[in-house]
């Protein structure tokens, strides 16, 4: 079934939880600024929910704690190199800086805009000395910009071709350093262009360690969320119950739903690889866990409380304080152990967030 219209938003969890409970200690020497040399070298964190147990390995292991029954969910989203320069339309001097969130329509995308005052409905603009032009046409609640796009479609095609020639890749703020490789910030198997930002965890493997779960035994099940604000957006409620998240396009092929149900029927564990392929899941499945086919909207908020209905393992990295991604793995395991493992990250001297190392919890 294709649900494309429709909006999926979880209930809220009743919770005492205040965002502040999420806070922990971390040197700014332990936020990763490249990645590691190679991809599937990263550490790698197992906690174990039934033993209650921290290992510490490398990411290469967890061919170790695969089992050939089970399925691997990964999001195949492509990062797209959505940060551009340009200047304003006469106005060599008054540059601008557009950072492309997500795609309402054909060429026209919710964009942050820097400096964002001088960005009023009807301003042009211009980037890679003229071959994409942009128009601002409104302006979302939440003050983002929603903007068209013109250029050359005989001889670009498509948005994607001309942000590959003019754009750059949307690092977060807190990776200062420039990445000499920008295929390091996409996964081995992104595929379908759209997100803003990386599914990180997918980050740590490499096409070798899939084809060996595969000879293993073990199932890949791609399905898709485009990454946008609403994964990293940072929580400004008091109360996780009053914070809002933005929604996120996602998109569950038939062949994967079919996939992930028989495995797991067949007693299989369900093995996300990142938070975004985890809300995907969670999003698209019933309450008796059946993952069903569809297209559609998430501003899924998961944190301590809720019951997970499709997931069975998760492969993550170490989250930033106060994040909603630290807040699911909390709900996933619980948040007791969940900051104490953090706490012991910090110590054994982990790396942390998009670049960082990876943890493995089943």
């Amino acid at each position: 079934m294709n649900q494309e219209s429709k909006v999926i938003i979880n209930e809220k969890t009743k919770t005492d939880l205040v965002t502040a409970d999420f806070d922990y200690y971390l040197p700014e020497e332990l936020i990763a600024q490249h990645p590691a040399e190679k991809r599937d070298h990263s550490r790698l964190m197992v906690l174990d929910r039934e033993q209650n147990t921290i290992s510490h390995k490398h990411f290469y292991d967890i061919v170790d704690y695969i089992n050939p029954e089970d399925v691997l969910v990964i999001n195949d989203s492509k990062v797209i190199p959505a940060r551009i320069y340009g200047h304003v339309e006469g106005r060599e001097e008054a540059t601008l800086e557009l950072l492309l969130l997500r795609q309402r329509e054909l060429d026209t995308w919710e964009c942050l805009v820097k400096p964002g005052k001088r960005a009023k409905i009807g301003m042009k603009a211009l980037y890679g000395k003229g071959i994409l032009t942009s128009e601002i046409v409104d302006i979302t609640e939440e003050g983002n910009r929603l903007i068209r796009f013109s250029y050359d479609k005989e001889k670009y095609k498509n948005i994607y071709n001309v942000l590959n020639l003019i754009g750059m890749m949307p690092l977060p703020p807190y990776i200062t350093e420039q990445l000499g490789d920008n295929s390091r910030y996409q996964t081995v198997y992104a595929k379908d262009e759209g997100s803003a930002a990386a599914p990180t965890a997918g980050l740590h493997f490499t096409k070798e360690l899939l084809k060996t779960l595969m000879d293993k035994g073990v199932a890949i099940a791609p399905v898709m969320l485009h990454v946008g604000l609403g994964t990293f957006r940072p929580v400004k409620a008091d109360r996780l119950d009053e914070h809002i998240m933005h929604t996120e396009f996602f998109s569950v092929s038939k062949e994967s739903a079919e996939l992930i149900n028989s495995r797991r029927a067949a007693g299989g564990r369900v093995i996300c690889v990142g938070t975004t392929s985890c809300r995907t899941l969670e999003s698209a499945s019933d309450e008796k866990g059946i993952v069903h086919p569809m297209s559609a909207d998430t501003g899924i908020f998961i944190y301590p409380g809720y019951k997970f209905k499709a997931v069975d393992a998760l492969i993550t990295n170490f989250h930033l304080p106060q994040s909603t991604l630290i807040m699911l793995v909390s709900a996933f395991y619980n948040k007791e152990n969940v900051m104490e493992a953090y706490k012991t990250a910090v110590e054994e001297k982990y790396r942390f967030f998009s670049f960082g190392d990876a943890m493995f919890i089943q």
